[in-house]
């Protein structure tokens, strides 16, 4: 009979899958999302930050499944090579996962829940085949959190085909960070780095240039760019100068918990420096929650 111990602590094992402190990144993009839409706060933002809780949570215990036989080798103290949850149990708590945020979704609109869906499918296209493809994986991890994104705005669904440009800042941002993480075993190369360097170089042009587009506002997004650039291009030009494992380890852990500032930069300048810190202020319960669970 299972002890209360091992009953913790495989719950604890599930869990550590679904990279608490990355979920709270995508529910970020959602708030960012719905400051664009210019939609007052009511329960269809609840509705939306559950959904794309489910959905980030299910791709990347999905992607666990995926990668369990090479994690035997390589990280072999992960939840699933450890034994500590099993590959079935895995498969199925992501397939419910997706299930219910696309559900979800749809209960705010149909634009909402087809974004959902195709979030879903993205995500298990660069779970399955995506990621081992070294153009086209960054690109599927970064349209996965550009139409994260744009559910956000999917609150308003007209505004989806209106503000889609939206999503191209994501796609670049993640794109640099899967470039570089690719390199966290067994190290990197400096062409990776730079490619990594010019993608978040784009991504610091892109952000005051939207202030060119309806409803943003140039003076509010200020501070949060600068405090997102201060975060972020330091670990990055280490990786690029050095493409070790641990450097790579690191600018991985900083651009994916840095997502949290992009958000916020992008909320503060469609909503108000006021919005932008109740989205900055997710930095904080991600941090507490990669000082406990994985984030790579």
């Amino acid at each position: 009979m299972e002890t209360a111990d091992r009953r913790k602590g495989r719950l604890r094992a599930y869990v550590q899958l679904m990279r608490p402190p990355n979920v709270v990144t995508a529910g970020a993009d959602v708030l960012a999302g719905y400051a664009a839409s210019g939609r007052p706060v009511d329960p269809a933002l609840l509705c939306l930050f559950l959904a794309t809780t489910c959905l980030y949570a299910g791709g990347v215990v999905l992607n666990d499944v995926f990668d369990a036989p090479l994690d035997a080798v390589e990280r072999p103290e992960r939840p699933l090579p450890s034994g500590r949850a099993s590959v079935r149990g895995a498969a199925a708590l992501g397939a419910v996962l997706l299930t219910a945020g696309i559900g979800a979704a749809f209960l705010i609109s149909l634009t909402s829940g087809v974004l959902a869906a195709l979030i879903a499918a993205c995500a298990v296209l660069y779970d399955a085949w995506g990621k081992h493809r070294p153009v086209f994986g960054p690109i599927n991890m970064g349209t996965c959190r550009g139409l994260n994104l744009l559910l956000g705005v999917s609150a308003v669904p007209a505004l989806v085909a209106e503000r889609w440009y939206l999503a191209l800042i994501p796609v670049a941002y993640i794109a640099a960070i899967t470039a570089i993480s690719r390199g966290e075993v067994h190290g990197g190369t400096r062409r990776t780095g730079l490619l990594a360097l010019i993608l978040l170089g784009l991504v610091l042009i892109a952000l005051p240039l939207l202030a060119l587009t309806p409803g943003f506002l140039l003076l509010p997004l200020a501070p949060f760019l600068a405090f997102f650039a201060w975060r972020v291009v330091p670990p990055f030009w280490r990786a690029y100068r050095e493409p070790s494992p641990d450097r790579l380890r690191t600018a991985v852990k900083a651009g994916v918990l840095s997502l949290i500032v992009l958000d916020a930069a992008l909320a503060a300048g469609y909503a108000g420096p006021l919005y932008g810190i109740v989205v900055l202020s997710l930095l904080l319960v991600a941090g507490a929650l990669a000082r406990r669970f994985m984030v790579t």
